[in-house]
């Protein structure tokens, strides 16, 4: 695996991007567009199946070509797969596939990345029954200090929507949040990861290196990584 240096920004959420300089992608691959990873420094890569584009005519091509690449070096995690109440299938077939992905995630230990969109009770009711030994990373959150505790506490990983954090009542939330189960993403976005970061570090009253680093030992840990420098 493609491993960050101490000193990068870790976007740990994008589609189609190319890293800048100092900056370390996990870039989403989607199944149904067939896309394979690159061999590419500064990115790695998750694989999965995004609710919007599933179907009960494509479901089981999808998770075929999910299970078939799984096990590809570059891909670092599973996903994005989750669960969207305003846009997808009927429930039961996402609970389904989401399940399908969450088990190829324990069998290839590597995390998830999940989406969820207005579907908290889903999911959680879904960590339950899974009961999963790999952690789970939302993205794109941008929820209450509530659901953030209730997710963390079920050892899941939060990453933030790049517009939430940008705006100022965001600041509250990350200053009431265990700092060890964040991350910071674009998203496809277009966003400068680093003003991102420049936002957050005021918010918890740090520096943008201190952050760094803190973001750099969540990913360590989030991906079982205990030597930068092995592959």
């Amino acid at each position: 695996m493609n491993f960050p240096l101490p000193g990068d920004y870790i976007d740990i959420h994008n589609h189609d991007s190319s890293p800048g300089e100092g900056v370390f992608i996990l870039n989403n691959l989607m199944a149904h567009e067939g896309s394979l990873p690159g061999n590419i420094s500064g990115i790695i890569y998750s694989l999965g199946i995004h609710p919007w584009f599933l179907n009960e005519t494509n479901h089981g091509q999808l998770i075929d070509f999910v299970k078939q690449n799984a096990c590809d070096k570059s891909i670092a995690a599973i996903g994005e797969a989750g669960f969207d109440k305003l846009r997808g299938p009927a429930m039961q077939l996402q609970s389904r596939t989401f399940a399908e992905q969450a088990a190829i995630s324990e069998e290839t230990g590597k995390p998830m990345i999940i989406h969820c969109v207005k579907a908290w009770d889903e999911l959680i009711a879904a960590h339950r029954k899974i009961r999963p030994k790999l952690p789970w990373l939302i993205h794109g959150f941008r929820g209450k200090k509530e659901l953030a505790m209730q997710l963390i506490s079920r050892n899941m990983y939060l990453s933030f929507w790049f517009d939430f954090v940008l705006r100022p009542e965001s600041s509250e939330l990350f200053r009431s949040i265990p700092y060890d189960r964040i991350f910071l993403e674009t998203d496809g976005s277009g966003a400068d990861i680093r003003k991102i970061y420049d936002k957050v570090s005021i918010d918890i009253g740090s520096n943008v290196e201190e952050l760094k680093n803190l973001i750099l030992l969540n990913y360590c840990k989030m991906f079982g990584i205990r030597n930068l420098n092995t592959e």
